[in-house]
């Protein structure tokens, strides 16, 4: 009798958490991805580690040709995948009240360092701490931001330049992870570092593990993401708690924010950095801790929150940033004729700005920024981004072989940067690197919402102007010195890393400055 009690609990739960999750998109009239696997569903090669993230979805992608959206199983959690331009427009501009939330990848109570950052904040406490982020990146902002940006950037490339070799060989993944330390560290906490001179420095190996993720830590999260019922009603998984940040991380961030604000207090220190703007927002608030009593938000702003924005932006600058420093220099080290175009362009730019760079010739260059957007095209920092539903939503059909299709609150739809932006349909010869896509007359050909590298919408990449003016001081001081070059353990063509959370190359990136 007992065997038979058992037998039916088995098979209940086989039905209601292995077979049926795996019937939504076939009882939604969606056209699905493949065969789903029990449990993790078409996720299996991400799992094992066969495709990389980039790839897997690209895949996914490409298996239904002429429809709009198609279904994927991530696990037992039903993804929307859209293909259609138009659509993506839809959601993410005219209908985003319905789409305003990016799904949470771990229980924000869990980690509230992380779950109070302006990517991980929902609803009007997000809207709240855009508003009180914005003015951090203005086009007056990031002209004196440039100053300290253009200053960090000339002191790296002169540290190579003092070196007594003719060919310097290095893996430049981690060598733009240290520029990018010492940009953030300048421009949003207000400390110079000298990551390269102090190799060890604590803001680096602090931002080496914001930025590293266990095993434990991947796996806790994707069980979170795929079977949130599951996390949320077993108390054993509610436990185990997930982190991003460690303690020991939270407090040297809490404790440096902290310290930092005190400072600058005392002494009536103004600096046009994103801590300035927080704290301005926090003295504006002080006094006046009123709640919205529409909305019941609250408007301080706390040290905590401060932290987190401040943190988010060294998780960003320290790996995407540094990031699309190294696909850049890959493809211009590739691409020789490119490197000689756009070093022609800085020896052209220094000239009329009697050797000085400033951040109006910066913007001027038309040849860097062709180049910078066709990398990202090729190599965009996010390979997908995610809208999660917060109000019921109905996706009319627009052509026959459609019937409407109904998405609840909390249901995900997924937008395939890494896959439109190589799709031949929008970028034709898509795997080539081609700076001329991006010229004036080609760029008015490009098919809106094909090419988002830093996402659209009011959920668009806050500081997208500031990693774009990043990028491009580097190539422009590593350029008018050096010649970017194949070394021995060059990798050419790159493979994508299969077991990495973001893009980035599998054996890393081996290449050479070579002194002019």
């Amino acid at each position: 009798m007992i065997w038979i009690l058992v037998f039916i609990l088995v098979a209940i739960f086989f039905y209601f958490y292995v077979y049926k999750p795996h019937q939504y998109w076939k009882n939604a009239g969606v056209q699905a991805s493949g065969f789903p696997l029990p449990i993790v569903g078409n996720s299996l090669p991400q799992i094992i580690g066969s495709l990389s993230m980039a790839e897997f979805i690209e895949k996914i992608y490409k298996t239904q040709e002429n429809v709009r959206y198609l279904g994927l199983y991530m696990g037992n959690l039903p993804v929307l995948i859209l293909k259609d331009t138009e659509l993506i427009k839809q959601i993410l501009i005219k209908d985003f009240d319905h789409f305003s939330d990016h799904r949470p990848f771990i229980p924000s109570e869990s980690d509230p360092l992380w779950g109070n950052n302006l990517f991980a904040l929902t609803g009007p406490k997000w809207r709240d701490m855009r508003t009180v982020m914005t003015p951090a990146f203005t086009s007056s902002k990031m002209k004196q931001i440039f100053l300290l940006i253009n200053e960090t950037t000339e002191n790296f490339a002169q540290h190579f330049e003092d070196k007594n070799e003719d060919l310097i060989s290095l893996n430049l993944k981690e060598t733009f992870s240290r520029l990018a330390t010492d940009i953030i560290a300048t421009t949003a906490f207000g400390l110079k570092v000298d990551s390269l001179k102090d190799p060890n420095n604590d803001f680096y190996l602090m931002g080496k593990e914001v930025t590293t993720f266990t095993a434990w830590q991947i796996i806790k999260s994707f069980a979170f993401m795929i079977i949130p019922k599951i996390y949320k009603e077993f108390l054993l998984f509610r436990i185990i708690s997930i982190r991003i940040f460690s303690e020991e991380i939270s407090n040297f961030f809490r404790g440096l924010i902290k310290e930092t604000i005190e400072f600058r207090e005392s002494k009536n220190i103004k600096r046009p950095d994103i801590i300035h703007v927080l704290m301005e927002a926090r003295k504006n608030n002080k006094e006046d801790t009123m709640v919205d009593t529409e909305r019941q938000v609250f408007k301080n702003v706390t040290i905590d929150d401060i932290t987190s924005q401040a943190v988010s932006f060294f998780f960003a600058g320290f790996d995407s940033v540094s990031g699309c420093m190294s696909f850049t220099a890959y493809e211009l080290a590739v691409q020789q004729d490119c490197q000689n175009k756009l070093r022609d362009e800085i020896m052209k730019t220094l000239k009329e700005c009697d050797g000085k760079l400033t951040y109006e010739a910066l913007a001027e260059m038309k040849y860097m920024d062709m180049v910078v957007s066709e990398s990202l095209r090729k190599w965009p920092n996010a390979v997908a981004t995610d809208r999660n539903c917060t109000k019921p939503y109905t996706i009319e059909p627009k052509y026959p072989n459609e019937t409407p299709v109904h998405l609840k609150v909390d249901q995900p739809v997924l937008i395939p940067i890494f896959a439109l932006q190589r799709d031949p349909k929008y970028f034709p010869d898509p795997v080539k690197f081609d700076p001329e896509r991006f010229n004036s007359e080609n760029r008015a050909n490009i098919p809106p919402f094909a090419y988002m590298p830093f996402g659209v919408g009011p959920r668009a990449c806050i500081g997208a102007r500031f990693a774009l003016m990043e990028v491009k001081c580097t190539m422009f001081h590593l350029l008018r010195s050096f010649k970017i070059v194949p070394v021995e353990k060059s990798e050419i063509p790159l493979n994508i890393a299969r077991r990495s959370a973001g893009l980035t190359a599998e054996n890393g990136f081996w290449f050479g400055l070579q002194k002019l």
